[in-house]
């Protein structure tokens, strides 16, 4: 039995180490998988923050082409106006066709030209809203504003202004190189990888604009640092340089995706494990239930077959009694029948519910030691320590509690190879009851204090295992107590607790 106890253990640690085998290499897949799809995105973002700074490049030439078209407008509407001015200080006598022509060649700047009193005498290159005014008050100040003026004096108190402004083109130029900009920012923060992504100025504190970013760490200004870092610490922040916004930095870090990857294998590892422990769990109970049916089973047979020969014994007695024998045979005959019929009684009890009934367990213990003690060899001495009370009422079964009594005797007896002493005294605590049970045999190392319990488990050449199995069950099951080994020395001797509730 022991060996088979071992194969046992022997299974269930095979087993274990089988499952840590597979956790194992699921991770270390799981791992692979997502370091790979950790390079492919990496790719991407690399790609991605070249393209970035790629695009930065063109805006900002971009915008310098713009830039130096605005100033060629803005100097030929000076030329304009010195022209327009020059026309009206010349002598009558001056050649002014060369200004004229220069007037003449005007094809694209607005020009409005208006007395003092704000009459409109000429327009060109305007809106036809613009042509059909009158008097430059009936333009709307906002409008008005997106002219320049020159004030021309010509006669004395008289005087020209000149209104100009940049060409239509250049306007819709400037549109052009505002949505070149914004579409900038669009395509950094709604990137192909989405990944989040933080815009900031020169200071790296103040954002530009933000992609895949949680609100709530924008509007805490020590969470929106520390997240910040973090992206630091990730990823190295891309510059680029924009002429509207001087140096700014692009911060980004793995997308929410990927970091889900990274712990979706621990989530994985935690639901098998589950898994794994209902299904033991499952079929450890299946199996104990299964063992239980077959020891009830095979109990309520053996009360079944004692039954037969016990009544035969009883009758034989009987007859001895009434022959001219020594008496003393068949009244130890007696008790050795009443014995047998203590047995079956134990046996029929297993898997059925026992009653418990009001017992003194002083007067238990103390009726069966001496019987027990006369069937045992002369070597071995049981002595009962009564406590200083003289009963004491518990709920028991005594024929089961009398069973674990002699289970319990009988272990510590092969413990002491047929030779030495036993001693069992009672102890109380608050509401406990403590019956322990010493030897003074080989002892029970540590790492088998609860083995020995386990079904099947013995150290004996013949036996089954059983007795400590069962007695465990009587006590912890049927009377709510515990069986455990309270104390073992390895050469001097060991110490069994049963403890009940009062």
């Amino acid at each position: 039995m022991s060996n088979k106890n071992h194969n046992n253990t022997h299974w269930k640690w095979l087993l274990f180490i089988s499952a840590a085998i597979v956790f194992v290499v699921i991770i270390i897949y799981s791992n692979k998988l997502i370091n790979n799809i950790a390079q492919e995105e990496r790719k991407r973002i690399e790609i991605w923050a070249g393209a970035i700074s790629y695009k930065a490049q063109i805006v900002n030439e971009t915008e310098n082409f713009f830039n130096s078209i605005k100033l060629e407008e803005d100097n030929h509407a000076k030329i304009l106006a010195t022209a327009i001015k020059k026309i009206i200080e010349a002598p009558l006598d001056e050649d002014l066709t060369f200004y004229q022509s220069i007037i003449a060649s005007n094809k694209t700047v607005p020009l409005l030209v208006t007395s003092r009193s704000g009459n409109i005498d000429a327009s060109v290159n305007v809106p036809d809203s613009v042509a059909r005014m009158r008097n430059i008050k009936e333009m709307s100040e906002e409008d008005k504003a997106k002219y320049n003026s020159l004030t021309i004096p010509y006669i004395a108190n008289r005087y020209l202004t000149i209104y100009y402004q940049e060409a239509p083109a250049y306007a819709d130029l400037h549109v052009v190189i505002d949505n070149l900009v914004e579409s900038f920012f669009q395509e950094t923060v709604i990137n192909s990888a989405s990944v989040p992504v933080i815009i900031t100025d020169s200071t790296r504190m103040n954002i530009l604009n933000t992609g895949s970013i949680d609100s709530t760490c924008l509007q805490d200004s020590v969470l929106l640092a520390e997240t910040l870092a973090k992206m630091k610490t990730a990823n190295t922040p891309i510059e680029i340089n924009l002429l509207d916004h001087g140096t700014c930095y692009v911060f980004y870090e793995e997308s929410a995706v990927l970091k889900q990857l990274r712990i979706f294998p621990f989530i994985e590892m935690g639901f098998i494990l589950v898994f794994l422990i209902i299904a033991y769990l499952l079929f450890s109970t299946q199996r104990r239930s299964e063992q239980n049916r077959i020891w009830v089973g095979m109990s309520k047979e053996t009360a079944h077959q004692l039954g037969t020969p016990i009544s035969s014994l009883m009758a034989w007695n009987e007859l001895l009694k009434e022959m001219d024998v020594d008496q003393s045979i068949p009244n130890e005959i007696g008790k050795d029948v009443k014995r047998l019929e203590t047995i079956a009684q134990r046996f029929s009890k297993i898997g059925s519910a026992p009653v418990l009934d009001d017992t003194d367990l002083i007067m238990v213990i103390g009726e069966f030691v001496p019987y027990l003690q006369s069937r045992l060899s002369s070597m071995v001495k049981i002595t009962f320590q009564k406590p200083e009370c003289d009963t004491l009422v518990l709920p028991l079964n005594r024929y089961l509690f009398e069973w674990v009594i002699e289970n319990l005797c009988k272990n510590a007896v092969d413990a002491m190879d047929g030779k030495g002493s036993i001693n069992i005294h009672i102890s109380e605590e608050k509401n406990k009851v403590f019956v322990d049970i010493e030897d003074t045999g080989k002892g029970i190392p540590s790492n088998m204090h609860k083995k020995i319990f386990s079904p099947g488990y013995t150290s004996k050449n013949r036996g089954w295992g059983l007795g400590l199995t069962l007695a465990k069950r009587i006590i912890n099951e049927y009377h709510r107590g515990k069986l455990f080994v309270k104390s073992s020395v390895v050469g001097q001797g060991t110490v069994m607790r049963i403890q009940l509730k009062r």
